[in-house]
């Protein structure tokens, strides 16, 4: 069903305010659940806000924290997330190591006891926007089979890269796995198969029954390079901030577990010109394609061009997640 943006906006606030959650971390939640909704990531969207609201409601989430800073050395942050919203503790984290980058040339923010940070590549944006380079890491539950075996083990760990480039920043932001468990999730909103080859019910079978996949696990990216690029994600955020790996890691897809993840930025002084990066990616994208009908684009210009529609039309949100939310506003 398609519901104007403004209209998203203003109920999800409303939910959040509601539950108690004070207006400027309300914002910064809200434009995550939006932003992932307008570039079609549903994934990491309004399908997560009832269960933030269970999450405040269960105290294994704090509305009103922005986290807890220590600087550790000149350009180290150790934030401890005091059990805030992802989101906000997220943002109010960058902007510090943000800040410190500008006089250091590079400054890193490792995040423990925080809760899920919803879309990387909106950080990824708004660093690039600000003049810097980033790169972040974000661990998860254990959903990812290994490359061979049939148990979920390894976390979907994304990654994201932001480089400032004109018109617009580039942004890559991906799982290692080969699609996120929130995907799998929405798919079972909407009632509709998944596609061949992503998932493995509990037994460890093949599936494209999205229900049986979510109690399964889903297949890493690429074989496995994908399972070696979660691995290596995984133990290097898991040592940098000192929370859980594997299978002992809660509370990202849960309303009761404490959330022990680990999250991850870097945030650095480019030393090349803008100018250099833009130019080449204007080279990119003009390439010759191999399917006329098919231009050849860069890592997040399809997301971009997403939501330049969904703002024009509405957002195409399932209907069980809009009931849940307009019941949650009252």
């Amino acid at each position: 069903m398609l519901i104007p943006v403004d209209d998203v906006r203003s109920t999800a606030t409303g939910v959040l305010l509601r539950a108690g959650v004070p207006q400027p971390n309300t914002e910064i939640l809200v434009r995550s659940l939006v932003e992932a909704e307008l570039r079609g990531l549903p994934s990491h969207g309004l399908l997560r806000l009832p269960r933030v609201v269970e999450r405040l409601r269960n105290k294994v989430a704090d509305g009103a924290t922005t986290g807890r800073h220590t600087w550790t050395t000149g350009a180290h942050l150790s934030v401890d997330g005091e059990r805030g919203i992802g989101p906000v503790v997220a943002h109010h984290a960058l902007a510090a190591v943000s800040e410190r980058a500008r006089s250091t040339g590079i400054a890193l923010a490792s995040i423990g006891n925080n809760n899920h940070i919803g879309m990387l590549a909106l950080y990824a944006e708004d660093i690039a926007r600000a003049g810097q380079v980033i790169i972040g890491f974000t661990t998860s539950e254990a959903l990812v089979h290994p490359w061979g075996g049939r148990k979920a083990m390894v976390g979907t760990n994304p990654v994201m890269i932001g480089v400032p480039a004109e018109p617009h920043p580039f942004v890559m932001d991906m799982a290692t796995s080969l699609v996120s468990m929130g995907k799998v999730h929405d798919y079972a909103h909407r009632g509709e198969p998944l596609p061949d080859g992503w998932a493995l019910d509990a037994e460890g079978n093949p599936t494209r029954d999205a229900e049986a996949a979510k109690g399964g696990a889903i297949a890493p990216f690429g074989g496995p390079k994908g399972y070696a690029l979660g691995l290596a994600f995984e133990l290097l955020v898991a040592s940098l901030t000192g929370t859980a790996t594997g299978r002992d890691v809660a509370g990202t897809l849960d309303s009761t577990e404490v959330c022990n993840k680990g999250d991850v930025f870097i945030v650095a002084e480019p030393a090349g010109p803008v100018e250099a990066v833009s130019r080449y990616l204007r080279d990119i994208r003009a390439t010759e394609p191999a399917d006329p009908a098919r231009p050849v684009l860069v890592p997040g210009d399809r997301a971009l061009r997403t939501r330049e529609a969904a703002l024009a039309d509405g957002l195409d949100v399932a209907p069980e997640v809009w009931q849940r939310i307009t019941a949650l506003a009252g």
